[in-house]
């Protein structure tokens, strides 16, 4: 096989990106020769081309998104494709769906100049699961009282929505196409059947608040278009990236408020469970002082009983001796003979212990 050769290097590109399974960028791809028989960089891309023209009119196309090319099925195909699976992927809530928007054109965002456009507040919940998918990633601190942290999209939210970078993004001037009246009902408004294609998870839908109507929402979007960030790197500048005054003011000040109460929140729980656990010691010494007294007063029962025992014994046997008769008085003779009868006894038992 000549590898120089871009038609014939080609299947092979297609045969890597098969058995992969997930986007491979141009570096891996060279990884995957030795030295001595990698292709040009010029060869490689020829035959990505002409790999490209060959998926037309199949059901696969060869897609190049922000972490490399891959091959997959053509978005068309997706409905019938997706019963494959008996789970079927779960809706967006709106919520969600008007936050994640929010950080793509807005990048980098804090979470109360989101609030501030929504209206409402931000769920911990979305942004919890934006985090876990690794959609959004925290890119650095404003720069402000309470240093608020601020999200942007990562390589997974573009790989997932088929972005090649952040410029692929739909315009908003297309968005507010979509918009058929002045003032759209988003609750009763279907979801996309480009987004619902995609959609594989969601949170828990919010209760009903009044939020701002999608017209505003697309009007402050709007506003927001020029400026956007499409290199992942121009967010990593010392930790901090500067905003307009008003903006980073307002955001400043919802976040402070929000960090102040949950510091005040996280202050009570503490005095909770200090006083908890002083109340726990309390009681564990108040039990401590219970058994000592209780096994005190169970030894002054047993000596109370020993000493009941003995003089119960020394009464019986006084009872006893009481009872028996007096022993008769022996005579002279008597005496004799009972006194020379045991000196004989003793004298038998000294001999039989010899």
């Amino acid at each position: 096989m000549n590898l120089n050769e871009p038609r014939e290097l080609a299947p092979l590109l297609e045969a890597f990106l098969l058995a992969s399974g997930k986007p491979q960028s141009m570096e891996r791809l060279f990884e995957l020769f030795e030295e001595g028989e990698r292709p040009d960089p010029a060869v490689f891309k020829k035959a990505l081309t002409i790999l490209g023209k060959s998926c037309e009119g199949r059901a696969f196309e060869l897609k190049e998104v922000a972490s490399g090319y891959r091959l997959q099925v053509r978005e068309k195909f997706a409905p019938w494709v997706g019963r494959l699976w008996e789970e079927r992927p779960q809706r967006y809530s709106r919520a969600m769906l008007e936050t994640l928007a929010l950080i793509a054109y807005r990048q980098p965002i804090t979470r109360g100049e989101i609030e501030d456009v929504r209206g409402v507040a931000v769920n911990s919940q979305i942004v919890k699961t934006l985090l876990e998918r690794e959609w959004i990633r925290v890119v650095g601190y404003r720069d402000v009282p309470g240093k608020p942290a601020m999200f942007a999209t990562t390589k997974a939210f573009l790989d997932h929505f088929n972005l090649k970078n952040l410029d692929d993004l739909p315009p908003l001037a297309e968005l507010r196409e979509i918009e058929t009246e002045p003032v759209l009902d988003f609750d009763d408004a279907p979801v996309p059947a480009s987004l619902q294609a995609l959609a594989d998870t969601s949170t828990e839908p919010e209760e009903p608040k009044e939020e701002t109507s999608f017209h505003t929402l697309l009007l402050e979007l709007d506003s927001m278009e020029e400026g956007i960030k499409t290199d992942f790197d121009d967010l990593h500048r010392d930790g901090a990236v500067e905003s307009s005054g008003d903006d980073v003011i307002a955001g400043a000040e919802v976040d402070a408020q929000i960090r102040a109460e949950a510091h005040t929140r996280a202050e009570a729980e503490a005095e909770a469970e200090a006083e908890a656990e002083a109340e726990a010691e309390a009681e564990v010494q108040v039990e401590h002082d219970t058994e000592l007294e209780a096994d005190a007063d169970d030894e002054q029962e047993v000596d109370d009983d020993v000493l009941g025992v003995a003089e119960a014994r020394a009464k019986l046997l006084a009872a006893v001796a009481a009872l028996e008769p007096p022993a008769p008085e022996l005579s002279d003779e008597e005496a004799e003979a009972l006194a020379l009868a045991e000196a004989i006894e003793n004298e038998r038992r000294l001999q039989e212990d010899d």
